[in-house]
């Protein structure tokens, strides 16, 4: 994802973007994301990561049921190194700046700091 995103849209960044600890930081890129009428913020685009997570509190407040979560048995390895499985698997077609990106989501009932996790890099414009 976070590939094929910098490859449509030529994202660049100036010294001037730079936190005040400059090229050397480790934070992660924050976007803003539209999903139908939703706008949604703090998500991480993760370049480094093999799977694209949606927290099972996101799909709620953007008020889409259970229903369209399909069955999986997928286990995924967080963070902090824990295996968790997965509620499920989810389609979502979000808009990225001008583009439309079909990304299937693993589903995951936990806390997190982020509202997506985009990673996967095969995904391609919707």
């Amino acid at each position: 994802m976070a590939e094929r995103f910098f490859e449509v849209n030529r994202i660049s960044f100036s010294r001037n973007d730079l936190p005040p600890e400059g090229a050397a930081h480790n934070k992660a890129l924050h976007l803003t994301i539209k999903y139908e009428g939703y706008y949604v913020n703090k998500v991480i685009l993760d370049g480094g990561s093999r799977v694209d997570i949606c927290p099972l509190s996101t799909l709620q407040r953007m008020e889409i049921g259970t229903k369209r979560i399909r069955s999986n048995n997928v286990c995924v390895c967080a963070f902090d190194g824990i295996k968790r499985n997965t509620i499920g698997e989810i389609d979502l077609i979000l808009t990225i700046g001008p583009v439309d990106f079909k990304v299937t989501f693993q589903v995951l009932d936990m806390d997190t700091s982020y509202k997506f996790l985009l990673g996967r890099p095969w995904i391609h414009a919707a």
